[in-house]
């Protein structure tokens, strides 16, 4: 295991490590027994496990775990150009990697995890460095399925999957949602592969004639879990029950896939939306934080 430096590493102690490959071997049953709450997690990892540690950026991405009387007790991701996600974590589990972060020199400018985590870190680190924390405008919830519920009746029409064949269309309805949500959109084919969209797999909802009126993305099945990513209805579209049509075709296709927990992320101030995907058996599993770190607190 190649540490980030040579001081030995004590046994209930923050371990940091480069090599993806490893902190999957070291983590995956930890990461695998919560796998909802762990979903960023195991995402992030598997996608630098497959598209290799320069897709990210300048920057080495950093992984590390906690582990605690021979068991592994949280984790956390670093990528460049320091975005940080943690597993959930206890305020003294947080205060102790922001001082092992601290030591080693580390500079991370945001924090995401569900919302006690995020909070405790976001305090651990202004005491360790002094950076304030801003709190993000992040009002996300985390779903888990229960049991499947399809609307009765559904929308006319049919889901299709788009394949290779379809970027161009895969594109437009990606850049259509980060629009829509305040994200950077993909621009080209070329850079398409490093976007977090490129990885997914779409069904788009098609009224009789052939019209799309709404596309459902998931990420691939990773530790037993997948993850519904990508919903989006025009505007002009909404009302119709095509999202959640969308959204059901995906998550058969992920149970189909052989997924044991399907999960998904809503905006928890859009009632419409949680209570359509609650409709469809989805249950809150937790709330999401983020925090930026961008100056020195005067205080």
């Amino acid at each position: 295991m190649r540490v980030d430096d040579s001081r030995p590493v004590a046994p209930d102690h923050w371990h940091l490590v480069h090599d993806v490959g490893e902190f999957l071997r070291r983590t995956g049953g930890f990461l695998r027994g919560r796998p909802g709450v762990h979903v960023m997690q195991s995402t992030w990892a598997e996608r630098v496990r497959v598209r290799g540690v320069g897709a990210f950026g300048p920057g080495t991405p950093s992984f590390g775990f906690l582990e605690q009387g021979g068991q592994v007790r949280g984790t956390f991701y670093l990528l460049p150009p320091g975005s940080l996600g943690l597993s959930p974590l206890t305020p003294p589990q947080a205060d102790a990697l922001a001082a092992r972060l601290a030591a080693l020199g580390h500079a991370p400018r945001s924090v995401s995890a569900d919302q006690d985590t995020a909070t405790a870190f976001a305090d651990a680190w202004r005491r360790q460095t002094g950076m304030k924390p801003e709190p993000r405008d992040v009002r996300v919830r985390l779903y888990r399925l229960g049991t499947l519920t399809p609307p009765e009746p559904m929308p006319a029409g049919r889901g299709r999957v788009l394949g290779e064949q379809d970027l161009e269309e895969v594109m437009y309805w990606c850049g259509e949602f980060a629009r829509a949500v305040g994200e950077a959109a993909p621009t080209d084919a070329a850079s398409w592969p490093r976007t977090r969209f490129a990885d997914k797999r779409y069904t788009l909802w098609e009224t009789p004639d052939g019209t799309p009126v709404s596309v459902a993305g998931m990420n691939p099945l990773i530790g037993g879990q997948i993850q519904v990513d990508i919903v989006y209805t025009p505007p002009h579209l909404r009302g119709h029950g095509y999202a959640a049509a969308a959204v059901t075709e995906v998550t058969r296709a992920a149970l189909t896939a052989g997924a044991q927990d399907v999960v998904l992320f809503a905006d928890r101030s859009n009632p419409t939306s949680n209570a359509l995907y609650q409709r469809l058996g989805y249950r809150a599993a937790a709330d999401w934080g983020a925090y930026d770190f961008t100056s020195t607190d005067p205080s």
